[in-house]
């Protein structure tokens, strides 16, 4: 199951309820000295909600190491330094599913669909406003930045929510509340089918 949604929508909190094994996928973010990381237009902040700085392709081989062994090894992501800290080892056992969730997760969906791996996509939006709440407050409390850079994110990307939204759902994420997040993962867990997210949308060919 991978969820998807903006910063601060809720992802970790419908993970911890659901009961079902967790894959962070913030977890493979790009160290912060790596070139190829984006920056945000105008600015000299790193654009850490830009899918160009975090790694799909190793997040992928985790997501499909975890569904063929049950196991694998993942990097310890630091946000406050920016840096991978060391690994650690998630252990899914036998379930027949588990969440992989992240805000970059709706990148991953068609690949995942191509592999086999994927029993649905789910997208969290709870509204721009609680959103920038939730997401200011928790990144204080952890201190994953500094606060003037907090309120700069903060700002950009309550004014980007929709748009935010709209892309995972066009990438084939199903958008949802907490609730009905919670009562498809709860349907999946004991096999029953939920309704059909959205497709992806082909992209064209040559």
């Amino acid at each position: 199951m991978l969820l998807c949604g903006p910063s601060g929508s809720g992802k970790s909190l419908v993970s911890a309820r659901s009961g079902l094994p967790v894959l962070r996928l913030d977890d493979f973010y790009k160290e912060g000295d790596d070139p190829t990381l984006p920056l945000v237009a105008g600015s000299s902040d790193i654009d850490w909600d830009h899918p160009e700085s975090w790694d799909a392709e190793v997040a992928v081989t985790a997501i499909v190491e975890l569904c063929r062994t049950g196991r694998t090894d993942v990097p310890v992501y630091d946000i406050s330094l920016s840096a991978r800290t060391g690994t650690e080892a998630v252990d899914v056992g036998r379930t027949p599913l588990f969440i992989a969730e992240g805000i970059f997760a709706a990148e991953v969906i068609a690949r995942c669909q191509e592999l086999g791996v994927l029993a649905d996509a789910l997208c969290l939006s709870r509204g721009p406003v609680r959103t920038f709440r939730r997401r200011f407050l928790r990144d204080l409390r952890e201190g994953r930045k500094s606060v003037p850079f907090l309120l700069r994110r903060g700002w950009r990307l309550m004014r980007l929510e929709r748009s935010i939204v709209a892309r995972q759902t066009t990438l084939g994420a199903y958008a949802c509340d907490k609730d009905e997040a919670l009562g498809r993962l709860a349907a999946a867990a004991v096999g029953r089918r939920p309704s059909a997210a959205p497709a992806p949308t082909p992209t064209p060919t040559s």
